[in-house]
């Protein structure tokens, strides 16, 4: 009896320990999602590129108007320069210059507002964002999900069946719907767009997510 309590343990033993082998050896689900299209594609995300659009709409106007002063400076300049003095020439250039030099400072004031607008909307949406990836990961068995959306991307290659952004972008969708939408206006100074870069527009869309980053 006691040798064959001494069996029974034994294979009892075994086999827990055949099945903790066996555990730890499942490979763990692991998934990716880029996470700037995920957030620019949602209807929340594409309203929010369209109403800071507007909302910089006057200002980049603004600066196409003075850059198209500075390019008419520049073309009187040479058309003129064979007939002009030396004194009208100077000015002129002088004016180009100066005109530059403003032009230059209120763009880099008109990016910097935006790029500020663009933190606001990708901190107020991101968090949504997390929630509804945490939840995903969870209902799915995933161990990690990857973002491959920045510059310097650890993930040097994915397979397409694990990327999931298309999917948290609709859940995303059902659980926040967006009013809907205004008509899109030209972006000022560049995109005006909420996006960590690289860059991508509102009035197309987001940048299709990688699903497969390869090593350059």
């Amino acid at each position: 009896m006691l040798k064959k309590n001494l069996l029974i343990s034994s294979v009892l033993v075994l086999g827990a320990t055949m099945l903790a082998q066996a555990q730890s050896t499942t490979p763990a689900k692991i998934g990716i999602i880029h996470v700037q299209a995920a957030i620019l594609g949602t209807k929340e995300g594409k309203k929010a590129g369209e109403d800071l659009n507007a909302k910089f709409s006057q200002r980049k106007s603004e600066l196409e108007k003075k850059q198209a002063s500075i390019d008419q400076l520049k073309d009187q300049l040479q058309k003129g320069s064979a007939t002009m003095s030396d004194e009208a020439k100077n000015k002129i250039v002088r004016d180009i210059d100066s005109q530059t030099t403003a032009l230059k400072r209120s763009t880099e004031d008109a990016q910097a507002d935006v790029e500020q607008e663009e933190g606001k909307i990708i901190n107020e949406l991101g968090a949504k964002l997390y929630a509804i990836v945490e939840k995903y990961a969870k209902d799915n068995g995933y161990s990690m999900i990857i973002d491959v959306s920045g510059q310097q991307q650890p993930v040097w290659w994915a397979s397409d069946s694990i990327n999931i952004t298309n999917e948290v972008i609709g859940l995303y969708d059902k659980a926040y719907p967006a009013a809907a939408s205004s008509a899109t206006k030209p972006a000022p100074t560049g995109s005006a767009t909420p996006q960590a870069r690289p860059a991508t527009s509102p009035t197309s869309g987001p940048a299709p997510p990688p699903a497969a980053p390869k090593k350059q």
